[in-house]
């Protein structure tokens, strides 16, 4: 009569392998969660659209032709077919861990002239480049120059000889059309 214990214990060997493991998934699930929470994936900044500062919107004023609010504000992102005495300046910046910015100004235009520019609040030039560098960790600029001391421990270059001087030109050169023609 064969023993029935010796065909049992491979299956009840693999049940209680099985059960740990499960249960190792479980905790290893909430290490990976907490993990998950300290590193996150790089995503670069997204500028999208025409940026107008503070300074160029203040120049402009109604009369002004398109090519001078052209020269002031650059392109227009959108122009419509079905709104020709349209221009709107769309600028959105996006930053990983910040809310994202969005900015419009809409010139209105009566045939060649400006009407009216209808802008949201603007930022100075100077404003949003510090905004751009915002949110990085600055690191000390490094010196540009070298000091005395670094210029008379630095190898002195080899001189290089000059290449030799390269064959004259010839006087003419051979047709390109075949012989015979």
């Amino acid at each position: 009569m064969p023993d029935l214990h010796l065909h049992r214990t491979p299956v009840v060997l693999t049940l209680a392998v099985s059960s740990a493991m499960l249960g190792a998934c479980s905790s290893f699930d909430g290490a990976s969660n907490r993990i998950a929470g300290i590193v996150t994936p790089y995503r670069m900044d997204l500028v999208q659209g025409n940026f107008v500062a503070k300074e160029q919107v203040e120049v402009v004023k109604p009369g002004m032709t398109r090519g001078q609010v052209r020269e002031i504000l650059g392109t227009p992102l959108l122009t419509s077919v079905f709104h020709a005495d349209r221009w709107d300046y769309v600028f959105t910046f996006k930053r990983q861990g910040t809310a994202p910015q969005q900015r419009k100004v809409t010139a209105f235009f009566k045939g060649d002239a400006l009407e009216r520019l209808d802008a949201d609040p603007l930022p100075t030039e100077t404003e949003f480049v510090a905004a751009l560098d915002s949110g990085r960790r600055s690191r000390p600029v490094p010196p540009l120059e070298m000091t005395e001391a670094q210029l008379k421990a630095s190898p002195v270059p080899a001189k290089v000889p000059a290449p030799a001087p390269l064959p004259p030109l010839p006087a003419s050169y051979p047709s390109l059309e075949p012989v015979g023609r």
